[in-house]
């Protein structure tokens, strides 16, 4: 791409703004098809609505301004704000609405109970009907059908305005008609009810229906709230995510004087305190002290880990232990935190396959239930059903069929899976990585970072002479280097001696290793091609100690003192302590695993075996990870791959599942599907049984839906089906499946 290209796609990019609008009002899977219809009919718009969480996320050109999309959403019938902060934290609406369906259902279910047994006894035994038996129901039912069900009746007619039918369309009509004709009943034909036994008698009531009405609006209203309190729940591991942030932080001055000032006003490079059991406020470096970080509610991991001078530190975390003066690395957005929440914010945004086939259905379902309830009527009015008998079957295939549960099943389980995730430190970031996730059959690991912990460390001293006088001397040398041995040596050296002899004349010596003079000794580390030329013979016990090692896939090096080899080091990268019980785990699971590395084939084949991994491809450029993942798929696997550093980032997005170390480099989490904050690879395992037990409730959830519909609509339209038991079994569907999803929340790895 020229520099005329690249301006182009700048300037392209800037052209478009992602605005997230939340949107009040819809009621199911049919409102949110209908809200992300009409946004999508904007040029240059494309929309993505979730029912569960309420939120528009639109991706549009800058011409097209937020106001103009709310606008879009209001005309629909819905109303919508721009979403401020984190939404996570923002549960007032949520509340209030909760509230208000608590005082109307409150009202509901008082006066619920003497509506439907006056009613069966008024129905069902003439001879009980007192004067003015009439009014008693009418006043029993009105508040019921009116006040508690006005929710209802304005998005109905809200609806009807703007040309849209949702589930308040179908529930409304319902109530009204069931109200009406027991209103023309009462007081134009009242008949008794013939039938024999409390079933029949109540299955033949069918000329007066308030309590049909009263019945349909309670059980809606419950379903509606018992929704709202449950989708609160669903969403809590978010909101506790988001309230990791603090409010203030106390930073030092330049006299060295403390201050409390808001946490949105510190600023990169500004030193701030943390005591013991506060919260860290930022990221940052410790710049003094020492404590155990407690890190449990960032990454799920519950062993605390220690923190001096020098040490990164991660807003949100708590320092156990000791006083911390903390310099701030990054604010804001730009914290680890904060990427968090955005991670789990985004999983939620997109819509997996079912999702979408849902909407679909949602969005022709009511329209296609009310031509069925009046080919209902029709039909068994055509069968000389009587009108009783027509009113009746063509009321309950309104009530039965509302499609809530179909809007529910797909985004509340993945509301909760996400956010249950964040719980174990597993951010997936969209929710196509939870349905690939099911396909997977082989698992591809990096090796440096991933397998190993990527840390070089003296894993043998070999020789005949005092082993710490050897490890001090080569201690004193390698001080000066900063080779990746060079760097082992050293630590090993600093472990066991206080202090480190100092060297003078000091050389490097590229591709071979380095020598120097450490008290008045000549001190040469190296290959076996340094020895080789300084014509320096090695002694047959060192090269043997040098060639097995070299077998188990370690580097070694000769130690040689004045011209004489006197001992070998090995050094090598050590093995991630988990690795071996994450391999167990995923070939528990029946996936195959490979390791992927650009490292010499004997230490990849000796780490391979050591934690159990299946196959090795060693020695390979980054672009021949993409290669080896690219035939894998040509032979018909479906891969995950699993890195951390700036040369997976190609293989990560080549493979069908990219998880990436959250330790690792950005170019890396950005190519990546799911990130493992936590520093474990069970958390690959663990992603991999999340994301399964996600799609196992999406899809038990899907079957209740449809399956619901498909056996109660024909036992409507055959008139088998009371009304009122309609609006029960309507309102326990949607409370099954959000139950269903939170069982989530339970999730063990």
């Amino acid at each position: 791409m020229d520099m005329a290209e690249t301006a182009a796609a700048v300037v392209d990019r800037q052209a478009d703004e992602r605005v997230r609008l939340v949107v009040t009002g819809m009621t199911c899977g049919s409102c949110s098809a209908r809200v992300e219809r009409a946004l999508n009919r904007v040029d240059g718009v494309t929309a993505t609505v979730n029912f569960a969480t309420g939120i528009a996320t639109v991706d549009a050109p800058r011409a097209v301004g937020p106001e103009r999309l709310c606008g879009v959403v209001e005309d629909a019938g819905y109303e919508a704000a721009v979403q401020s902060g984190t939404a996570a934290l923002d549960t007032g609406p949520e509340d209030r609405a909760a509230a208000a369906l608590f005082r109307r259902l409150v009202v509901a279910l008082v006066l619920f109970f003497p509506l439907a047994d006056l009613s069966v006894m008024f129905a069902t035994v003439p001879a009980t009907r007192i004067p003015g038996w009439q009014a008693i129901l009418l006043a029993l039912a009105l508040p019921i059908v009116v006040w508690s069900a006005a929710p209802l009746h304005r998005r109905a007619l809200t609806g009807l305005r703007t040309g849209a039918m949702s589930m308040e369309t179908l529930v409304s009509i319902g109530i009204t008609a069931a109200t009406a004709w027991s209103i023309v009943t009462l007081f134009a034909r009242p008949a008794p009810v013939r039938g024999h036994g409390v079933w029949a008698a109540i299955m033949s009531a069918d000329s007066i229906y308030l309590e049909v009405a009263g019945g349909v609006t309670v059980f809606v209203l419950a379903g509606r709230y018992f929704e709202a309190k449950a989708k609160r729940r669903a969403g809590g591991a978010l909101r506790a995510l988001a309230a990791l942030g603090v409010r203030d932080v106390t930073v030092l001055t330049g006299d060295g004087r403390e201050i409390a000032i808001p946490a949105d006003e510190l600023t990169v490079g500004r030193r701030f305190v943390v005591r013991p059991g506060a919260r860290i406020a930022t990221d940052g470096v410790v710049a003094q002290g020492f404590s155990s970080i407690d890190t449990a509610a960032m990454t799920g991991e519950a062993t605390p880990v220690e923190a001096g001078p020098g040490a990164p530190v991660c807003g949100g975390t708590v320092s156990l232990t000791g006083r911390l003066v903390v310099t701030a690395t990054a604010v804001g957005a730009d914290t680890r935190l904060a990427g968090m929440i955005r991670l789990v914010e985004q999983a939620q945004e997109g819509k997996a396959g079912l999702q979408r086939l849902a909407d679909r259905i949602a969005g022709v379902f009511v329209p296609a239930v009310l031509a069925l309830a009046v080919l209902t009527a029709g039909g068994w009015l055509l069968a000389g059903g009587g009108t009783d008998r027509a009113f009746g079957a063509a009321l309950a295939v309104l009530v039965i069929a509302c499609p809530c549960a179909l809007g529910l099943a797909t985004p509340t389980a993945l509301m909760v899976a996400s956010g249950r995730g964040a719980q174990l430190g597993i951010f997936v970031k969209g929710q196509q990585a939870l349905e690939t996730s099911r396909t997977i059959d082989t698992v591809v690991f990096d090796k440096t970072g991933t397998v190993t912990l990527g840390e070089m460390t003296v894993s043998a001293v070999h020789t005949d002479l005092d082993r710490d006088e050897i490890v001090r001397l080569a201690g004193g040398l390698e001080s000066a280097s900063e080779h990746a041995v060079a760097a082992a040596v050293t630590a090993h050296a600093r472990a066991r001696h206080r202090e480190l002899p100092p060297v003078t004349d000091f050389a490097a010596l590229p591709g071979l290793g380095a020598r120097g003079r450490v008290e008045d000794r000549e001190v040469l580390i190296g290959s076996p091609a340094l020895l080789d030329a300084r014509r320096i013979a090695a002694p047959p016990g060192l090269r043997a100690a040098l060639e097995s090692e070299q077998r188990l896939g370690h580097t070694a090096v000769y130690l040689c003192l004045d011209d004489r080899a006197v001992a070998v080091l090995a050094v090598s990268d050590t093995v991630h302590p988990t690795a071996a019980d994450a391999i167990t785990r995923l070939h528990r699971l029946g996936l195959r695993t490979l390791l992927l590395t650009g490292d010499n084939t004997a230490a990849a084949r000796a780490v391979a075996a050591e934690v159990g991994i299946d196959d090795v491809v060693a020695e390979v450029l980054p672009a021949g990870k993409v290669e080896v993942i690219r035939e894998l798929q040509a032979r018909g696997r479906r891969v995950a791959m699993v890195g951390d550093g700036i040369n997976d980032g190609p293989a990560l997005a080549t493979a069908d599942l990219g998880l990436a170390i959250g330790r690792g480099a950005d170019v890396a989490i950005g190519a990546a599907d799911i990130i493992l904050v936590r520093d474990d690879l069970a958390a690959v395992p663990d992603a991999i049984g999340l994301a399964h037990a996600t799609l196992r409730t999406i899809r038990g959830n899907m079957v209740w839906a449809f399956g619901y519909n498909v056996a109660a609509l024909p036992i409507a339209v055959a008139g088998l089906l009371n009304p009122l038991l309609a609006g029960a079994a309507m309102a326990f569907s949607s409370f099954f499946v959000v139950w269903n999803s939170l069982r989530l929340r339970e999730f063990r790895p």
